[in-house]
């Protein structure tokens, strides 16, 4: 469905880039009232913790998944490559800026959807607000 994926040689790594590229909804921490983490989001955070590790495959799962990710594994894509190379996350979100296809977004109880290019061009806007402050 997404595209043949090689194989990282870290079967967490694997299985945490599989669920990120199926996933539906962007959520970064706990959501509803009782703050539950969507399996989505500790996948999100496995592939985090694999830049520590296994940065080099890490980063080969990551440029896949911004390829043939679903719109939200490609928002999660780029999100990670925030913290490994701003400006490759930079060119990413502008990319994505003319993806109209739309997901869900949580943040703590309050869900929405967005479109793909809309939510790339808010983070965008923050990152040269971020950028303005210092």
């Amino acid at each position: 469905m997404f595209g043949m994926r090689k194989k990282s040689g870290d079967p967490e790594l694997d299985a945490a880039v599989r669920e990120l590229a199926a996933a539906d909804t962007v959520a970064f921490g706990g959501v509803g009232f009782a703050g539950t983490l969507l399996p989505v989001t500790e996948a999100y955070r496995r592939v985090e913790e694999a830049f520590g590790r296994r940065p080099r495959q890490a980063r080969e799962q990551v440029d896949w998944l911004l390829r043939h990710g679903s719109p939200a594994g490609r928002a999660y894509a780029a999100a990670l490559l925030e913290q490994v190379d701003p400006a490759a996350a930079r060119d990413a979100w502008t990319t994505l800026c003319d993806e109209d296809d739309e997901f869900t977004t949580f943040t703590g109880c309050t869900m929405a959807t967005t479109t793909l290019s809309g939510y790339a061009a808010d983070r965008l806007a923050a990152r040269r607000t971020d950028g303005d402050a210092r």
